[in-house]
């Protein structure tokens, strides 16, 4: 049964609309959706390869190549610069 108007009590408060959320940004066309994780860690022993090359091959310096040769294969992906 719907309740009857009361006239002395006093109306409700009105309320500001909310406010929608702010989309979120998109992506630069140049950032890739998805790598591969075999032809990421393909691309970071050719990477690995070629530091130790440089370096002679001389023994105690790999774990260093290939986190070396890890970021700079990272970073060429975000920035879009490696071959598919």
């Amino acid at each position: 049964m719907p309740r009857a108007k009361n006239p002395e009590s006093p109306a409700p408060a009105k309320r500001a609309p909310r406010k929608r959320a702010a989309p979120p940004p998109e992506r630069p066309a140049a950032y890739p959706a998805f790598v591969d994780p075999d032809q990421r860690a393909g691309l970071i022993a050719q990477a690995a390869y070629f530091r130790a090359l440089n370096r002679g091959f001389a023994p105690g310096s790999e774990i260093e190549d290939w986190l070396a040769a890890e970021a700079e294969v990272d970073a060429e992906l975000l920035r879009g610069t490696t071959a598919s």
